[in-house]
Parts: C-alpha cells; structure tokens; sequence
C-alpha cells in the first residue's frame, strides 16, 4: 500500500494565518495566533515535506499585500511551497514563482482562459503547474468557490487532462475546514476518470479518517491537504511535537 503524503496547509489572509470556513471568506474565518512564516517553520520542524499555501487576499482582491511573507516563507524553509490564490494570467504564475514557490496551484483561470492555462503549462511544466477542482454537489465551482459553472467534476477533470495537467486537488468545498469526514468517493473519481494524479483536500478531522483515506484511496490519491485539524491538534503525535518546539519561535 502507497504511503498517502500530507501536506499542511498555510492559508493567509491581511498578513495573518487564518482558516476560512468552507474556503469562502463571507462565511467567516478563524485566526490563529502564528505569523505564517513562523508557522511554516513549525511544519517543517514537524517533518513536512512540502506546504500549501492559500493566498486569500490575491485570490479575492489580486493584490500583492501578502507577497513579501510568501517570499520570506521560501527563504525560510528547505521544503517545496505550493501557491494558490489569485493567479489568473501568465504574469500572475511568473510573480509567483520568482517569490520562491515550488509549485502554483490554478482553479478559476483554467476554466475561464484554458490558452492562458496551457501556455502557463508549456512553459513551466505539468510537474510544477497543478489544476485544481472546488465541487458543490458535484458542481465546479470558481471565482473564490462563488461563480457556478454548471459542469460536473468529472467532465471538467477530463477537460483539465487534456489541457496537459497531471495533477489536480480535489476539494469538496462542503468539508472543507468542517473537520466532519473527507469525501474520498469524488477524489477516487476523479483520478480514475481523468487519469491524473490527484491531491485530496477537505474534511479531515482525525487520525481515522487520514487511515480511512490511506487505506481505501490510496491507489488513487498519493496526497493530502490538511489545515484546521491540524491547528487544533487531532493528531495524538501532535502533544509530541508541541512539547518539543515548546519556546523555538518565541
């Protein structure tokens, strides 16, 4: 059985870490205490491979106010960063990755410009540009899990492949950040009908439920996004951890 990689999440909105109820600001958000540099380098003290982070401020606005912490997480830290969050044009992905980022993570743009799409794909490569797929009800979703598209996921997914994608996260925006049980069912599909890679992402709550994903998915999904359960310590091995990095970023 594959070893499911897990990946902590870093969303960051006005300078702050925070965690957005289902990914759509309107519904509220929770803030965390750590300054996000400082909470890249507690993952990476937890032995992270790579982080997700969320740039809610280029993804709602498409301004920069964040960029400089984006550039300092790069510097701070020897493991991959995926960005998502507001990268619509060409130039957008360029920015991005000359702050440091590893990876750039693209949701609305592919479904509204797919040229854009693909000539961000050509020029970077598939292993560093990854789509991504916010599902209501089987529904895509875009413009900050806001504008309905009226195509089912896995039409879309299929859509994405052919475009040259070789990986997409998978978010079920109604477990996103709810912590009551991740939707394992739409990432198996997907990966299977579009033959891609796929980065499950929303609903883990629990140790359970990443043995659940491991154990019934794994062929399929080799990756996990996980944010709030981690913050809020569901993880046994976290009071570990916690004891350990007592007072390093004080």
């Amino acid at each position: 059985m594959a070893k499911i990689l897990v990946i902590p999440s870093i969303d960051i909105q006005d300078g702050k870490t925070v965690r957005v109820v289902q990914g759509i600001s309107d519904l509220g958000c929770i803030e965390y205490a750590n300054d996000p540099v400082d909470m890249a380098m507690i993952w990476r003290a937890e032995n992270a491979k790579c982080i997700h982070v969320v740039d809610f401020n280029a993804a709602h606005e498409h301004t920069h106010t964040n960029f400089e912490i984006i550039r300092k997480i790069c510097e701070s830290v020897v493991i991959p960063i995926e960005l998502g969050g507001g990268i619509r044009t060409f130039d957008d992905a360029k920015e991005a990755f000359d702050l440091g980022v590893a990876r750039v993570v693209i949701g609305s743009m592919a479904f509204e410009n797919p040229r854009e799409f693909i000539k961000i794909l050509d020029e970077f490569t598939p292993n560093k540009v990854v789509a991504a797929i916010d599902v209501i009800n089987d529904e895509v979703i875009t413009r900050g899990r806001q504008q309905r598209t009226h195509l089912r996921a896995i039409q879309y997914a299929k859509f994405l492949n052919s475009c040259g994608a070789k990986r997409i996260v998978v978010t079920d925006v109604s477990t996103n950040g709810m912590m009551t049980g991740p939707n394992i069912e739409l990432s198996k599909q997907i990966a299977e009908a579009a033959e891609t890679k796929v980065t499950h992402s929303g609903g883990i709550g629990s140790f359970e439920d990443l043995i659940k994903l491991q154990h019934t998915a794994s062929e399929y999904v080799d990756s996990v996004i996980i944010g709030r359960a981690l913050y809020e310590n569901k993880f046994p091995c976290q009071k570990i951890w916690r004891v350990a990095e007592a007072g390093i970023f004080n």
